[in-house]
């Protein structure tokens, strides 16, 4: 019997497993799945925690629930990757084998990498929100939180999620001003970009939205230190952004072992082939998710794609034919703007975002580039999707490719 090994069970690898799993023949392949717990966080949620709209028990689930029953599951850690043996030491002593390796470890934060940011203040007047601690951290101090220079920073990209870090700002602007005390609050965006976001028809809509709310950006702020008894962000250039309370959206680097293993570039990234999702140097080795070195978005809808198209390619692969060039970089991303509305952005690596309807031409119900209330729904209503379609890897009515059908310049 042949072997499917995936390493990591976020949302990229239990989307591919369960598809894989319903695709191949059972007698024939093996299919394991590697992580280092039995917790599995909807990161979507997180942005949520903060302002108190979501509860930690609303995005945690088993990890191995979430599986096909065929799929073998191991919780133990990954040592490091063998590509020249074609096999992965594990975390418990043991190796297993592969015929076809998926690298789908996802990505990690890094604060201790900013001087000073991981030390003093640290979960007290700095905070992250990328992870379950930081986001309830967070929400206990915004509860109390009277006034003062509220500061986000991005330090350095990629990071996943990139509109994440605008959301924040957004529901902060909505969350100050619902308790009476936005006049009281200095909101300041630093960034790392030179606007408020990667693409420049969207960056300037967003920029002009920010403008609205009385929120200031520092841009092409590259974030050389926190100095966190002063409560001070410093840049290379010699800028300081002064806070009472700072958000960090921390360096992100690709996952631990893919380093060990000699596998990654300078960040960490695996590197891969941007259309087919194969491996750049090993020919049956494959990656998705937040975990490769591709010019996209680490988020889930990109995940989904690649998982669409990844799927076609083993397939292909398995059968000795030639893998295809069909990812496009399609990313799909609603924006929560505050009170209630939200905005939906779809692009890929060559087009950028442009106003429209989603996904019915002409009909929506969801509007590009233009807040509204049913947008606002569609991101809440993500949530069952993610759980029930997206993971089981079940199909859903979206092609993979973006589409300009419902869109207009």
């Amino acid at each position: 019997m042949k072997r499917i090994v995936i390493l990591g069970a976020g949302t990229a690898g239990t989307m591919m497993a369960n598809k894989l799993a319903r695709a191949l023949p059972e007698s024939a392949w093996a299919i394991t799945v590697v992580d280092r717990d039995d917790v599995h966080v909807y990161q979507p949620g997180l942005l949520f925690i903060p302002f108190g709209d979501y509860r930690e028990s609303q995005i945690l689930r088993s990890r191995r629930a979430l599986f096909d029953p065929r799929v073998d599951v191991r919780l133990c850690g990954i040592e490091r990757i063998e590509p020249d043996k074609n096999q992965v030491a594990l975390g418990d002593g043991s190796k297993v084998t592969y015929d076809i390796l998926i690298v789908a470890t996802g990505s990690r934060i890094l604060p201790e990498q900013t001087p000073g940011l991981a030390n003093e203040g640290w979960r007290k007047t700095a905070f992250d929100f990328y992870t379950v601690e930081g986001a309830k951290a967070l929400a206990a101090t915004l509860d109390g939180f009277k006034g003062g220079r509220f500061v986000v920073n991005v330090v350095e990209m990629p990071i996943k999620c990139p509109v994440a870090p605008l959301e924040l700002l957004f529901l902060a602007d909505a969350y100050f001003t619902k308790r009476g005390i936005r006049d009281k609050v200095e909101i300041t965006y630093a960034t790392p970009l030179v606007g408020a976001f990667t693409r420049p028809i969207c960056s300037g809509l967003l920029g002009n939205m920010l403008e609205k709310r009385n929120i200031s950006i520092v841009a092409d702020f590259n974030t050389s230190e926190v100095v966190g008894e002063k409560k001070l962000l410093k840049s290379f250039d010699g800028r300081d952004v002064p806070y009472d309370l700072l958000v960090s959206i921390p360096l992100h680097s690709g996952a631990d072992v893919i380093a060990k293993s000699g596998m990654g570039d300078a960040g960490g990234w695996f590197p891969t082939h941007k259309h087919t999702l194969q491996s750049k140097h090993f020919r049956n080795v494959f990656a998705l998710g937040d975990a490769t070195d591709l010019p996209a978005s680490k988020a889930g809808a990109v995940a989904h794609f690649q998982a669409d198209v990844l799927l076609e390619n083993l397939l292909r692969f398995i059968d000795e034919r030639e893998v295809l060039p069909a990812f496009d970089g399609h990313a799909n991303c609603f924006i929560e703007t505050g009170f209630g509305k939200a905005m939906l952005i779809d692009f890929n690596y060559e087009t950028e975002p442009l106003p429209g309807r989603f996904p019915l031409p002409g009909v929506g119900p969801f509007t590009l580039l233009e807040e509204s209330a049913v947008n606002h729904w569609g991101k809440l209503a993500f949530k069952w999707v993610y759980w029930n379609q997206l993971l089981p890897g079940k199909e859903l009515p979206l092609d993979h490719r973006m589409l300009m059908a419902g869109k207009w310049s």
